[in-house]
């Protein structure tokens, strides 16, 4: 069974979808078979970072009101092995989704897929419960400011009461169909079976610093690492710096994972490294001094 990871932020302009573009990237060229899910409804951009703004025909909700199958909605992502992805709908809101249906959906891309990375919407309304009920995972993105590491916090705390009232409810549903099956076996005269407690299901909660800038750190104008995690209580999976590299290559049509000299595509592939279990450091970032950016911009 594969895993699925909802990858979130607290407020907008954090870098959340490029971070699951390169996330996802990185999996697949790692020989994981991953697919790429879009919660954004109405505001889907992950189509445009992935290059297949022209390829969506079909979003989740066709399957899982039924119109069309799973390999009917699953786009391909071009030139990658391994890769695929799922649009959200472009004009349905999120509160017009049946949760019992996309319920389906999730256990389906877990069984067919070794991961499962799902862009959820920015803040914590109705699409981000919806985009975390199936998740057994979350990477919250953040930057090293004081607001967004406020409401990182807060979808965290969304993201475990979420997860807590799921599993009241599996509980619910299994205490009326026990009490249904005990009413049954009195009927028929059958043994009622022993009670068992559910297993509640261990929340993974990690938190993804990007657009990190040395040079602003070492002047006190940003927060360090260490005080990042003093106001938001979970581990860092990855540390991701403010890189040119990775804006060419956006405005190219590329990703930061596939340049080798990108330090924001290598935080990236790190951080996939991670995910799947690897025991990766992190990155030291030096700040360049002003003589070697002139020299580089005279190479370019």
């Amino acid at each position: 069974m594969g895993k699925i990871i909802m990858v979130a932020s607290g407020k907008g302009g954090t870098g959340k979808t490029t971070a699951v573009a390169n996330i996802g990237a990185a999996l697949a060229a790692s020989g994981s078979l991953t697919v790429l899910v879009d919660m954004d409804m109405g505001l889907r951009n992950l189509d445009i970072a992935l290059g297949l703004e022209s390829e969506v025909v079909y979003d989740f909700t066709d399957f899982t009101d039924g119109r069309h199958s799973l390999d009917d909605v699953l786009v391909k992502v071009g030139g990658r092995e391994n890769l695929y992805f799922i649009a959200a709908p472009q004009t349905r809101p999120a509160a017009e989704i049946d949760g019992e249906k996309l319920a389906v959906l999730w256990e389906r891309l877990r069984e067919r897929f070794d991961f499962c990375i799902v862009d959820a919407p920015a803040g914590i309304g109705t699409g981000f419960a919806y985009a975390s009920s199936g998740a057994d995972e979350a990477v919250i993105v953040s930057l090293a400011e004081t607001a967004a590491l406020r409401d990182a916090d807060r979808a965290v705390s969304a993201f475990i009461k979420n997860r807590e009232t799921q599993d009241d409810q599996k509980k619910q549903k299994e205490d009326n169909s026990d009490k249904k099956n005990s009413e049954n076996s009195e009927d028929t005269g059958e043994n009622k079976p022993a009670d068992s407690e559910p297993q509640k299901r261990e929340l993974e909660i990690k938190l993804l610093m990007n657009r990190i800038r040395p040079d602003l750190i070492e002047k006190k104008l940003m927060p360090n690492i260490d005080e990042c995690m003093d106001m938001i209580s979970v581990p860092v999976i990855g540390i991701v710096p403010e890189d040119e590299e990775l804006i060419r290559a956006s405005l190219s049509g590329r990703l930061a994972a596939d340049e080798p000299l990108s330090s924001a595509g290598t935080a990236f592939s790190n951080t996939a490294r991670r995910i799947k279990g690897e025991h990766v450091p992190i990155m030291e970032f030096k700040r360049k001094s002003f003589f070697k950016k002139l020299a580089e911009a005279f190479k370019k």
